[in-house]
């Protein structure tokens, strides 16, 4: 395979339009790039760029040095440095994100990935603050966005089976409380930071299904504000409000109507997974695919 085909490859692989490979594919960039800057360090040992780099990009939990680095609540979810830390990672990433995107849209995945790793973060910053303040310590890693995305499919879907090796299928719920316990009772000896972390994740993909369910979905600000056709959406809902007065009514033929309809259906279907339509509305597409 040639380079030429690889740079295809790859831009063919993010214009798909789903927002589980583009988050994969920043997270290796990022981490090719620190263990680029790691190798020259390790040739070059005075060179500071591997450590000024990274201690930019980390979460820091010193209030002073966060609140002159304040871009760390984000781009310390995009970072990572161990080779087994971002494969793990991303491998659940690519499962879960899937699985969530399938159910509830392309349009949600960014918006929870980023209100995960936030609420890790600032979990992190709380009980760092709280229990062990003086104690200056960094944080990097997506795990905290990716439990938050493993728990919010669990939450939605707490009895699909997986399946896992040695284990066979084992349920979402089982799985997402078997994680959890395995970071509480591993605090004394684990990675305090990361664990405080993956708990506020797993927190909010807990209550977002909860909110999303009751009619509130929490991440709608940064759907907005990350997807064109969800503003261009709402201004056309701001235009019908105020309709202009006509006097020309056009007629349209039934079957003019029947066939927006299903497109509309469908590229609801398309943007927001098949979980997204009512009742009536799953009952007309079912009676629809019958007919034809």
């Amino acid at each position: 395979m040639n380079g030429t085909s690889f740079q295809s490859d790859i831009r063919f692989w993010l214009r798909q339009g789903n927002t589980v490979n583009q988050l994969l594919f920043w997270n290796i960039v990022v981490f090719l790039g620190i263990n680029i800057l790691y190798l020259i360090n390790t040739f070059s040992p005075g060179s500071p760029a591997f450590a000024w780099t990274l201690n930019q990009l980390s979460l820091h939990s010193a209030p002073g040095t966060f609140i002159i680095k304040p871009w760390g609540l984000i781009t310390y979810m995009f970072t990572h440095v161990e080779i087994f830390h971002v494969f793990f990672n991303l491998l659940n990433l690519y499962w879960f994100g899937n699985l969530f995107r399938g159910f509830l849209g392309n349009k949600r995945v960014l918006p929870l990935y980023l209100m995960g790793g936030i609420t890790g973060g600032l979990l992190y910053l709380l009980c760092y603050n709280l229990f062990l303040p003086g104690l200056a310590s960094t944080m990097i890693g997506a795990s905290a966005s990716v439990m938050c995305i493993l728990v919010a499919c669990a939450t939605l879907m707490p009895n699909y089976e997986i399946g896992l090796l040695f284990l066979g299928n084992v349920r979402l719920k089982w799985l997402a409380l078997g994680l959890i316990v395995l970071g509480v009772i591993s605090i004394p000896h684990g990675n305090l930071g990361g664990i405080i972390a993956h708990m506020g994740g797993a927190l909010f993909g807990f209550f977002y299904i909860r909110a999303l369910q009751s009619g509130t979905d929490l991440c709608k600000p940064l759907i907005w504000l990350f997807d064109a056709d969800t503003r261009r959406e709402a201004k056309q809902l701001q235009t019908r409000a105020k309709p202009k007065k006509s006097p020309l009514k056009v007629v349209k033929k039934p079957e003019d109507n029947h066939q927006l309809r299903l497109d509309q259906l469908l590229d609801k279907i398309n943007e927001k997974g098949y979980n997204s339509l009512s009742a009536e509305e799953k009952a007309w597409l079912d009676k629809v695919s019958k007919e034809n």
